[in-house]
Order: C-alpha cells, then structure tokens, then sequence
C-alpha cells in the first residue's frame, strides 16, 4: 500500500486502519523490494535473469568466487578473517558468527615497495554499456599504497585482453571500512581487475577489499558517510537541535545544495528519520538560471547488506519546482538562497546562505532503521544523485488554472504549477491546434479567484489547452485533497501534494 498509516491525517489518529495490526507499520514503506518480493515477481512475470545485477562477493567460501590471482605480479591477496593491524572483522558479518567473516588482504608489511597483488574477477558479460562496481576498503597500510581498479576488455583483435584504468585509490590508513564506487562503461566481455601496489612509506598492515557488487547501474553521485550515527542516534534529542547536515554539494548543472538529516525526528514526529534538500550559496551562483528548475535530487539511505539483491536502501526525491512559492512569504521556494535563505556557517567557520529545505518528516522510522543492515560500524551512507528532469516538463501540456479547481477550497479556483515534487510530471489537458507560449499563474498563500499571469522561460512552447468543459471539475469529486482536471472532455482526479512538508 502507497501510504502510510498517517497519510492525510487532519488529527492525531490514524487515517488508514488495517485488518492486521502488525500491518499498520509496514503500509507505506518507501523501501526496495526484498528478495521475497522480487522472486514472486520473477515468477509472475516469468523472469529468469536481471538485467542489471551482474556479480556480487563477500568472500565467505574458500573458492573467492572464482576470483584468480594472476601470474603478472609479485605477490598475493589472501584469504583472511582479521589481520593484526586492522581490520579486525570482515564488512560482511562484522564479527557476529563464529567461524565466518573473510575478506581479501594484500600484506604490504612483509613486501618491498613497488611489490605488486593482482585479483581478477570472473569474465563478465556486459548488456547495458555502462556499470556501478561498489566495495568496501580498508587500508591498514601506508599513505603511499595504492589500489587500481582496472578492466581486462575482451575483443576479436584482443583475446587475451586490453587492460584499461578505470581509478586509482589512496589515502590515508583509516580504523573502518570505506565504501567506494567504480563508474564502468564496459560493451564486451570483461573482467575487474583489483591491483595492489606497496609504496614507499612504512607499512603496518595492507590493504583488504570486502562485499563487491557488481550492477547495470548509474553510480550515485555524492556520498555521504555519518560515522557517529549510533551515538548521535543515542544522544540526540528531537527537533532542531538533533538536526546535522551533510557537507556542501553541487548538482551536474552546478547548485550547491546540502541535506539535512533529523536523527531522532522533529518534535512532532519523533523516532523517524527527517530529510530535507536545502539549496545553499555556491560558486556558480550568478551564472545559474532562477528560481531553481526543475532538478531533481534523489536521497537514498543504504542497506548495508553484502548481497546487493537482498537490500532494501529507503529513498526520497524531491523535485525543484520554480514556481512553487514559499508558504511563509511572497518569493519563490526555490530562488537564490542569499535571497530566500537564512545565514548559516560550516565546521570550520566559513558562512554561507541556507535554503529553505523540502523533504519529509517521515523518511524511516527507528523500527524499520534497525531491522535491516543500515548501520554498521555505527555509521549511514547516503546516497544522492541529482538530475535533471526539465525535459519530462516541457513534454507534457501544462495546467490551465481555468480547469483546474481545488477540493480543499469550496467553490475556488486554485492555479497550481505545472508539476510537483514527484517524481513524474502528469499530462493534464488535451491541447487543441492552437499554439501560444505558455502563460503560467502564480499561487498565493490562500485560495484565490486573482491569478498573476507570468512568463517563464523554462517551459517551452505547448498548445493552448481547452477550456470550454470545465464545470465537470465543480462539484469537486475528487477525495483526499486530490485535484481535479480535465482529460479528453472529462473530469480526472489527480493526487494532492499533501505528502510533502517543509521545513525552514
């Protein structure tokens, strides 16, 4: 079920009740699907392969599935469960069974430097043209040992392949294990090669690899790592106070923005997670277009789980609309944020200006955060990608406000914008043969007969939708604050925007 027990709550009793009480915290969920739901989906609809999973491995069987060390090298990765140095678990298990827990270590303590290990995955057959690798790492080593992520390209002209470098990892050792992306673009036949490399710096430990994963995907964009999140979980109170952001971020069109993570809730909805998208000053500031269009940011809180199938990562898209208005003044949600913004500085001192944020109050419960492997090590990644969706808008026909009438204002008719914070933009009106550049109105506060027409140049030109059936729409049909619009001469409830929240 799409919502939750709370959806449309005008009180503080739930709106939706279920035959099974165990149900009323399980109904909307914005979770992926579990490996349950995914095998009665395959079996519906007769699927016998994915089309974007290719390999996983969390090393727990002696044959390190059918990973080779390869002869071009000096040493060899080994198949241990800890290592003096750190670390002292696997990312698999975090030591919490007996007699399991492997991951693969390269000892850069006991070779000479420029000593190098070579693992190679399986051959792998790509379908898509471009891939994610995801893994953990941990250094235990020297600041100058290196790990490269190659691929070994299979072709006619190559049989025993071409490598190519895809990254270069290294840094300072760290106590955890850290996880990295791999973007791949791949159209043959492959392998992944992982190369040790000991450097020149004293070494205590080596370098170890554990839980690959191995998908058809996009890799997300940024990452956020909260290491503390089990402490802050433990200490933190409700509400602004209990709220932490994420470092600075910046969108592939440049607007910086930051996330804001409410660990224990707001005050009125505690034991959830709060995430909110807050657009901040930035670099590029001037030569960006404003108010915001149209970018779409997607948060994804990650299962931790070594098995890439089996995680069930929870995620919130929040769409910048440019012609949202704020509820607490006349500018626009999404402007310039040292116009609608609040000051507001980061760690190390430096101040800047801080949107308001959009997002929910109801990203996870507590419950929910703790039945799967988000946390481990103590620590959350976020996962955030960022695109943009202007396209979608300007393919569909926009939103007359002539046609379009509110059931939360009896008898008014209230312009809305051309799409929401959702994920997908709704046609709305069939257009005739006329063409004329779209002329948008403006809401207000509250209900309103007034429209202010103005221009933007981020909708492209769309026909001139019809207007001559809409008392269909007048006696207010649709439930749950849906809106009412006219498709094809006839009256067509949409849904509401009431499952979004802003905070300031």
């Amino acid at each position: 079920m799409h919502y939750s027990k709370t959806a449309f709550r005008n009180g503080t009793e739930p709106t939706i009740v279920t035959n099974i009480p165990y149900f009323m915290d399980v109904i909307g969920q914005r979770m992926d699907f579990s490996d349950y739901d995914l095998q009665k989906l395959n079996r519906l609809y007769n699927c016998s392969s994915s089309l974007s999973f290719m390999d996983t491995c969390s090393f727990e069987l002696e044959n390190i599935c059918g990973m080779i060390q390869s002869p071009d090298d000096n040493s060899d990765w080994q198949h241990l469960s800890h290592v003096p140095a750190g670390p002292n678990t696997d990312h698999t298990n975090m030591g919490e069974c007996e007699d399991s827990g492997y991951f693969m270590h390269f000892n850069t303590s006991a070779v000479a430097g420029g000593s190098t290990a070579i693992l190679e995955s399986r051959i792998l057959y790509p379908k898509r043209g471009f891939q994610c690798l995801q893994f953990y790492f941990y250094n235990s080593g020297s600041e100058s040992d290196q790990l490269y992520v190659w691929v070994r390209e299979y072709s006619d002209a190559h049989p025993n392949g071409t490598l190519r470098l895809i990254e270069e990892i290294k840094g300072s050792p760290v106590n955890y294990w850290q996880l990295h992306h791999v973007s791949l673009n791949v159209t043959s036949k492959f392998r992944v090669v992982f190369q040790g490399a000991r450097g020149t710096g004293l070494s205590n430990g080596g370098l170890s690899i554990d839980d690959i994963n191995l998908s058809e995907t996009q890799c997300p964009h940024h990452v956020w790592h909260i290491r503390n999140f089990t402490d802050l979980l433990n200490t933190s109170p409700a509400g602004t106070e209990g709220k932490i952001y994420s470092p600075p971020f910046y969108s592939s069109k440049g607007y910086a923005f930051q996330v804001g993570l409410y660990v224990n809730g707001t005050n009125d909805n505690p034991f959830n997670l709060a995430i909110y998208l807050h657009l901040i000053s930035g670099a590029n500031d001037d030569q960006l277009q404003w108010p915001c269009p149209w970018q779409q940011v997607t948060m994804i809180l990650l299962d931790q789980h070594a098995d890439i199938r089996q995680r069930m990562s929870n995620q919130r898209s929040v769409t910048t609309d440019p012609l949202e208005l704020s509820d607490s003044s006349p500018n626009y949600f999404w402007d310039r944020p040292d116009k609608v913004g609040s000051t507001a500085s980061f760690p190390n001192g430096t101040t800047f200006m801080r949107g308001p944020g959009r997002g929910t109050n109801a990203f996870l419960t507590h419950q929910r955060l703790t039945s799967r492997d988000f946390i481990k090590e103590g620590g959350v990644y976020i996962l955030l990608t960022t695109e943009d969706v202007s396209h979608l808008v300007s393919a569909q026909p926009s939103v007359s406000p002539t046609t379009t009438a509110n059931t939360s204002a009896v008898s008014t008719v209230r312009p809305t914008s051309i799409a929401t914070t959702t994920t997908r933009p709704t046609a709305t009106t069939r257009p005739t043969a006329t063409t004329k550049p779209t002329i948008t109105t403006r809401p207000t506060d509250r209900p309103t007969a007034t429209k202010t027409p103005i221009t933007t140049s981020l909708v492209t030109l769309t026909e001139e939708p019809e207007t001559d059936t809409p008392e269909a729409c007048l006696d207010n049909p649709c439930e749950n604050d849906g809106v009412c619009i006219i498709v094809d001469r006839k009256a067509v409830c949409r849904a509401g925007t009431t499952s979004k929240t802003v905070e300031s």
